[in-house]
């Protein structure tokens, strides 16, 4: 994923988050945190806050860390797959 895309999918999540702070059916919380943890890399802002959630939520940060470990291999992998099949 580009930089530009993950800027765009981080601030969509925030904006979600933000509507979900106000409006009963989304979760904003949940929203929140997902478009700060996309942005982490790319904003200071955004690590700060990252740090903050992970002082006061570590075994869930350390869940979605191994999440995106296992997910970021897999795609590794389905993209290897490809390379093989399409060679």
């Amino acid at each position: 994923m580009s930089p530009f895309q993950r800027k765009v999918l981080g601030f969509a999540l925030l904006a979600l988050g933000v509507a979900g702070v106000v409006l009963p059916i989304l979760q904003g919380a949940l929203f929140l945190a997902l478009g700060l943890f996309v942005l982490r890399d790319q904003y200071a802002w955004a690590r700060r806050w990252m740090g903050k959630l992970e002082a006061r939520f570590p075994s869930q940060m350390a869940r979605v860390e191994a999440m995106e470990a296992r997910l970021i291999g897999w795609t590794r992998r389905q993209g290897e797959r490809l390379r093989r099949l399409l060679s």
